[in-house]
């Protein structure tokens, strides 16, 4: 008797050990790891995080900004270029040169995907793509239409970890060829909908920029990122930064926006 207790007892802890061990490694992994939401769940509006994106970026109503654009490139000075944006919804957007002085009087007009550009020296304004560069690697349409929401259909391809934080990457690819760009990977953060960082290509799939988005602070009543950096990935060392500065909402009629118009804004 004295030895066949011990030895049921220690069958039965030796289940229940194999049970235990069986079970550890699931719950470590639940420890590992914090729970993300499925790349693949329909329950996950895509649509809606790209919209609450964009109204991080830019407010919703009529607004002025000042945009400041610092080229840089391997070997070389720093170029500087200055411009105040007005804009009035995803439709209407006016872009005018303010440095270099020389040449102040330019104008990009845009009316939802058409752009053109008035020179005070030619007559009649210039129809231009949203794709063309503006200057360093900034395109007119970076700073002419943001509009990710409605120039692109988006789908989640998954979500990521990156510094504690669960962000959303998400795939946006161009509604028609008119648009900035013809496909874009962006990572959102997915509690407060910040931008984080985008991919920009090509039509044959090529990379062409990266974009990182920084300096977030409060203007015109929501935390907004106020410093872009965007990086050339065709030409190594090539970056442009731009710094969003003195936003404000304000009323802008719409003859403002018009060809007609152009040559009475200064």
């Amino acid at each position: 008797m004295a030895i066949e207790i011990p030895l049921k007892r220690a069958i039965k802890f030796g289940k229940l050990l194999c049970a235990s061990l069986m079970i550890l490694p699931t719950c470590a992994a639940y420890a590992a790891d914090p729970v993300l939401p499925s790349a693949t769940s329909s329950t996950i509006d895509v649509r809606a995080i790209v919209e609450k994106a964009d109204l991080v970026r830019f407010p919703a109503e009529s607004f002025q900004v000042d945009v400041a654009i610092t080229t840089t490139h391997s070997g070389n000075a720093a170029e500087e270029r200055k411009y105040r944006v007005l804009s009035k919804g995803n439709a209407n957007t006016i872009v005018m040169v303010t440095e270099p002085a020389a040449e102040r009087g330019q104008i990009i007009l845009m009316k939802e995907r058409d752009l053109w550009i008035f020179m005070p020296d030619v007559s009649q304004p210039i129809r231009i793509a949203l794709s063309q560069r503006l200057t360093g690697q900034v395109a007119n349409g970076d700073l002419a239409r943001a509009n990710f929401a409605g120039d692109y259909d988006p789908k989640l391809l998954r979500t990521e970890l990156i510094d504690s934080e669960i962000y959303y990457v998400l795939e946006l690819n161009a509604i028609d060829k008119s648009v900035t760009y013809q496909k874009v990977i962006y990572w959102v953060r997915q509690k407060d909908h910040w931008p984080y960082k985008a991919e920009f290509y090509s039509l044959s799939s090529r990379l062409l920029k990266t974009c990182r988005y920084e300096s977030f602070k409060l203007l015109e009543g929501r935390t907004r990122p106020t410093r872009l950096i965007m990086d050339d990935a065709i030409r190594d060392g090539s970056r442009s930064i731009l710094q969003y500065s003195n936003m404000k909402l304000k009323d802008l009629p719409d003859k403002l926006f018009t060809k007609d118009y152009l040559k009475k804004l200064d």
